[in-house]
């Protein structure tokens, strides 16, 4: 039942134009949904085992505020947008972000890394580490302006194009 029944929600995920992404996340959180109500078909639940599971989600298996966060989108596309019911208030607050302090590496700790490598995977982790390019995005160079001395990235994060400045040490290595 789970199996062809995923198949039905991920077809009208699909035909409202979401992105791969959401399809994946949205049916993985539904399959958790269902099995949490013992393989029964949703539509003879609602709001009370939704908030149950939610609840289940942040204190029993201690999820992350962001999969805290996507569990209710999901359910609440499963019963508003494919079952055309409302689901309502649900009464449910997310936890709160935990707060890191980020990683930072000092610079003779980058020189040894790039130390160890050569070519092509110099050049992708030197623009990393100078411009502060994600992997992506290394992959998405486009136009190289070398009097410039910048680099044209398309559809960047965002579906956004960039304009990177970088320095002249990474010009000969670019050629």
């Amino acid at each position: 039942m789970a199996c062809e029944y995923i198949d039905l929600v991920l077809r009208d995920i699909r035909l409202r134009g979401y992105s791969i992404h959401t399809e994946k996340t949205y049916t993985y959180k539904i399959r958790w949904y269902i099995r949490y109500i013992s393989l029964r078909h949703p539509q003879e639940n609602g709001k009370e085992e939704v908030r149950d599971f939610l609840s289940w989600l942040a204190n029993d298996r201690h999820v992350a505020p962001n999969t805290q966060r996507v569990a209710p989108n999901a359910l609440v596309f499963l019963y508003h947008k494919f079952f055309n019911q409302d689901l309502g208030h649900l009464g449910f607050t997310l936890a709160k972000q935990r707060r890191y302090l980020p990683v930072v590496w000092q610079p003779e700790e980058v020189a040894r890394i790039l130390a160890q490598v050569s070519g092509r995977n110099y050049l992708i982790l030197d623009l990393m580490y100078d411009i502060g390019l994600r992997v992506s995005e290394c992959l998405r160079v486009q136009d190289i302006n070398l009097q410039g001395c910048s680099l044209m990235i398309r559809n960047s994060k965002g579906w956004k194009d960039l304009n990177v400045l970088f320095g002249e040490s990474l010009s000969d290595l670019i050629i």
